[in-house]
């Protein structure tokens, strides 16, 4: 009796053990998992919703940048002004009337040294000549363009910093692709009708 009591006592500990030792996995797991979980941006145009998610762990400089402009409402009016199908749909910084939108923020740090390609359905910055110009103008790549990637820290080789990749909407991002496009006030490319961003909303 007194073994089998002593017996019934052990397999009790160790049952518990076992439980607590679950209920630490599955805490460990669970904070993996919200880690793990990345911001997701809306794009709301005039002709559809466009859902990314945004790489805060591979970008986290754009990534900020990004959410802040949209947060403050930056992009509210401004339209898609570069279209090229086969190619990509740029933008966040021009106004229906293509009018330059200055975001009042300084350039920032180009983080295409940081292994995301861009292939179609991804979401990079614009920038001039200079590799850290970047301010608040973004493209989505309509197909794979290789030859936007980082290859090198100089001028030539820095390439375009990719922050995201869209989840849903991308036959929105198809139908600005095919739109009619001519030139308007010096800018080649540009939509014959404009689609507007409406606005720009953040999950976090």
């Amino acid at each position: 009796m007194i073994f089998a009591r002593h017996y019934k006592h052990n397999l009790s500990a160790i049952i518990l053990i076992l439980l607590i030792g679950l209920a630490f996995v599955g805490c460990s797991n669970y904070e993996n998992s919200e880690e793990k979980l990345m911001p997701v941006a809306t794009i709301n145009t005039s002709v559809g919703d466009i859902h990314l998610e945004l790489n805060s762990e591979a970008a986290p400089i754009t990534v900020k940048n990004f959410i802040d402009l949209a947060n403050a409402g930056y992009y509210e009016g401004t339209i898609f002004h570069r279209i090229i199908e086969g190619f990509m749909i740029q933008g966040g910084g021009l106004t229906a009337d293509m009018a330059n939108k200055s975001s009042g923020t300084a350039p920032i740090t180009n983080e295409a040294n940081n292994g995301l390609p861009n292939n179609r359905g991804t979401i990079a910055m614009a920038r001039t000549m200079d590799p850290h110009s970047a301010t608040s103008q973004f493209f989505i790549n309509h197909k794979d363009n290789s030859f936007l990637n980082f290859t090198a820290e100089n001028t030539q080789g820095w390439g375009y910093a990719v922050f995201g990749q869209v989840i849903s909407g991308m036959d929105v991002v198809d139908q600005i692709a095919i739109s009619a496009t001519t030139t308007v006030n010096g800018y080649q490319d540009a939509p014959v009708e404009p689609v507007t961003i409406l606005s720009v909303t953040i999950d976090e």
